[in-house]
């Protein structure tokens, strides 16, 4: 049985978002290993070396499936290939055509429309090439940039769940956001 890798890149005017390679595990670690990464993110830190090598594994195997139920991607900058960060649209039961994504900058990278452009585009691949009716993100309502950036790529915001987010600092509130197709203006 031979696995074929499929590389998926999707770009926009400053940004490509591409599939993993293993090798790009050094970015991811010191990406997660950051504090103020790390602020909203009910993972925690890496353990070590070893379980960020696998998460990424994990990333690059999805593009090796044929019928992925996740889809992570590197964001680089489009004129030099340096890191921004990470976007992942999650997919929901068949039968509802909905999704899940989330995503991480680095924060060299922050306040620059960086994550709204990545956003935009995964919302652009859900709906139009996946044919999704509606994808949802969330964060913690301590977390304004990233419902600024929900909200700039046009999500509603639909709710609040109460104490959902584990963090350090104890159990946040989590601001829930969505798009439905007929809603996106790529």
């Amino acid at each position: 049985m031979f696995i074929i890798f499929i590389t998926m890149i999707l770009t926009t005017k400053r940004i490509l978002l591409r599939s993993f390679l293993e090798s790009d595990w050094p970015v991811i670690h010191t990406l997660y290993s950051q504090p103020q990464t790390v602020q909203y993110n009910p993972g925690g830190y890496p353990d070590d070396e070893m379980s960020t090598k696998d998460l990424v594994k994990s990333w690059v195997y999805q593009h090796e499936v044929a019928n992925p139920g996740e889809y992570t991607f590197l964001i680089a900058d489009n004129t030099d290939g340096s890191f921004i960060g990470v976007i992942s649209l999650r997919l929901g039961k068949k039968k509802y055509k909905n999704a899940e994504v989330w995503y991480k900058l680095e924060p060299t990278k922050w306040n620059k429309g960086y994550a709204t452009e990545a956003l935009r585009a995964v919302l652009s691949f859900g709906f139009h090439t996946l044919n999704l009716h509606r994808i949802e993100c969330g964060c913690s309502v301590k977390n304004i940039a990233s419902f600024k950036v929900m909200e700039k790529a046009g999500m509603v915001r639909e709710g609040v769940h109460r104490a959902l987010l584990p963090l350090e600092d104890g159990w946040h509130d989590a601001c829930i956001y969505a798009i439905l197709k007929s809603e996106f203006r790529s």
